[in-house]
């Protein structure tokens, strides 16, 4: 038996950072996706191939499994095998439209797509339990994950998350033109978390002022996206970024992508943690071939998206 499944990537349009000290985000799953195809064998094994490598382990090696690349997967698959008292493996397939390592979410959307195509090769289970699946095989790499990302890419569209109270859908649908263009510098989340710590610590003053209005930013974000107003939510982009820089999340080629950004589209940001990763730039539909252009004459890496309210699906 074949199953196949596919989940879209994400970008934090607004609340990087400040979510983790209380402050709401808005989170969009985006128009690039990972499919994966999940395979019975006979074998009893496990094998996985990506366009970022591929490996095969036998159903005693889960202990053993230290590329990070490929613990989730296992973890999935080695869970329905012994759940279902299989004496069989599973040869895994995943393909990607999503850039690796820089925020766009593609570690979760690849943890949901292969939770849904993996546990359809032996039970139906609902869109909420294949989150839950998604999220326990994303702990194997980010112990402390909220869920956050995993949820966007299963339900699709546009979240609110907080700490306190989790997530919420965002029911309207915006019509929102995208231009991502990637930096192309790897980054730690981790350390990039930290420093943003550090400065909270030794400017705690300034910080709390800044997570005030940034919840100001989140609730005229809402109001804007409710109301389409495209070009009043690039001026705020502007505004949050300036928050983004001042944490010190930013480098020297992020704010020369910004800055011409920022020239060229309705307004442009850092998504995601920082450091290297992804800037997001809002366009209008008819100026985003041209930004795209621009942009890559300059050799930066970048393409247009698109909001995807489908989320998860199987066929």
């Amino acid at each position: 038996m074949k199953s196949k499944a596919s989940a879209p990537g994400k970008i934090i349009l607004f609340g990087e950072h400040f979510v983790v000290y209380g402050v709401k985000a808005i989170l969009c799953a985006i128009d690039k996706r990972i499919t994966v195809t999940a395979e019975n064998v006979q074998e009893e094994i496990i094998s996985i191939k990506s366009n970022i490598g591929e490996h095969e382990f036998s159903l005693q090696e889960y202990g053993t499994v230290t590329d990070l690349r490929f613990k989730p997967l296992y973890y999935l698959a080695k869970k329905m095998i012994d759940k279902h008292k299989k004496r069989s493996g599973i040869k895994i397939t995943v393909e990607s439209d999503i850039p690796s390592g820089v925020g766009l979410g593609s570690s979760s959307a690849c943890c949901v797509a292969a939770a849904a195509a993996i546990s359809r090769l032996y039970e139906e289970n609902s869109k909420e339990e294949i989150l839950k699946m998604a999220i326990e095989a994303e702990r194997t790499i980010f112990q402390n994950t909220s869920g956050a990302d995993c949820t966007i890419c299963a339900f699709g569209g546009m979240i609110i998350f907080d700490k306190k109270n989790g997530f919420s859908k965002i029911d309207y649908k915006p019509e929102l033109h995208l231009v991502i263009a990637n930096s192309n510098i790897k980054h730690s989340t981790e350390k990039i978390v930290s420093k943003v710590k550090k400065f909270s610590e030794n400017n705690r003053e300034e910080f709390l002022d800044m997570c005030k209005r940034e919840s100001e930013i989140i609730n005229q974000a809402l109001t804007l996206l409710k109301n389409n107003d495209v070009r009043n939510l690039g001026k705020i982009m502007i505004e949050n970024q300036e928050f983004l820089e001042r944490l010190g999340i930013s480098n020297e080629k992020i704010q020369n992508m910004i800055k011409m950004a920022n020239n060229i589209s309705l307004g442009a940001k850092i998504t995601g943690a920082g450091g290297g990763g992804c800037i997001i730039m809002l366009t209008n539909e008819c100026d985003s071939k041209k930004i795209i252009e621009t942009m890559r004459d300059k050799n930066y890496d970048c393409f247009d998206a698109r909001i995807d309210f489908q989320g998860l699906d199987t066929f």
